[in-house]
């Protein structure tokens, strides 16, 4: 049985003083909830205060970007290297960084081979616009995208990876997939795709989440799906009462309370 994620993206909120309130109120009763793992995935200003408040926690630590070069004149830019001191964790090709900063397929693959090399687990994020959805391109754009991720690496590799499945059209609109479209994306093309890549066995052991506007209200539709094995939340995650909500739902959802 794959263990289920429940994994809040900060973005650009809160402040070391703002992280370290909301750790010290979701400690405690997150603490209690067993068979998911819990990760908060925090801007760089805060992960050196929230590396030591969440130590002895069930709680772990993730960043939302890295580079690949472990060092070097790449001024604003963090390395796996550093990260490692103090996470677990890392989100690579978020959609925002795509669209944004214009992170290519390349660049998701160089920065996914680079956290593995440092034992940082990559939730690496897949997903289509609205156009590509509308013209019936999902699973050939999204499969296109998981395959560039995970170019040449090995099964052993894929394995300590996550997956999110994030459709932009859902990404802080209030809009989400349903949860049976979610599920069916999830299993049919990105394990699908790692299927073909690694063999049914070894697709059949990576986690995949699903992320776009994930809140207290839905959560518990979705996490019900057997292909979705947990979630990557944005805007739900910053409060303090709604994160112990995602994760005690999920819990529930997947029969583990």
């Amino acid at each position: 049985m794959r263990t289920a994620i429940l994994a809040g993206n900060w973005k650009m909120f809160k402040t070391v003083a703002e992280s370290l309130d909301f750790a010290s109120l979701v400690s405690a009763p997150l603490d209690k909830v067993r068979g998911v793992e819990k990760i908060i995935c925090a801007p760089f200003t805060t992960l050196s205060a929230l590396s030591d408040a969440l130590k002895g926690t069930s709680i772990k630590l993730g960043a939302q970007n890295l580079f690949w070069e472990e060092q070097g004149a790449y001024t604003g830019e963090i390395s796996a290297v550093m990260l490692k001191e103090l996470c677990q964790a890392v989100i690579i090709g978020h959609s925002e960084r795509r669209q944004v900063f214009g992170e290519t397929d390349e660049a998701v693959n160089k920065k996914l081979r680079a956290a593995l090399q440092h034992g940082l687990m990559p939730i690496v994020c897949v997903g289509e616009s609205l156009a590509q959805n509308q013209a019936g391109e999902t699973e050939r754009f999204v499969g296109r995208q998981v395959g560039a991720a995970f170019d040449s690496l090995t099964p052993d590799e894929a394995l300590m990876t996550a997956i999110a499945y994030e459709p932009i059209w859902a990404i802080g609109t209030g809009l989400a997939a349903t949860a049976e479209d979610a599920n069916r994306i999830i299993g049919g093309v990105v394990r699908q795709t790692l299927g073909r890549m690694y063999g049914a066995d070894t697709a059949a052991q990576i986690r995949i989440l699903y992320g776009g506007s994930v809140n207290t209200k839905n959560v518990e539709e979705l996490m019900s799906q057997p292909e979705i094995d947990g979630g990557l939340v944005g805007g739900a995650s910053l409060k303090p009462d709604d994160y112990v909500t995602l994760v005690q739902v999920t819990a529930s959802a997947k029969g583990l309370s």
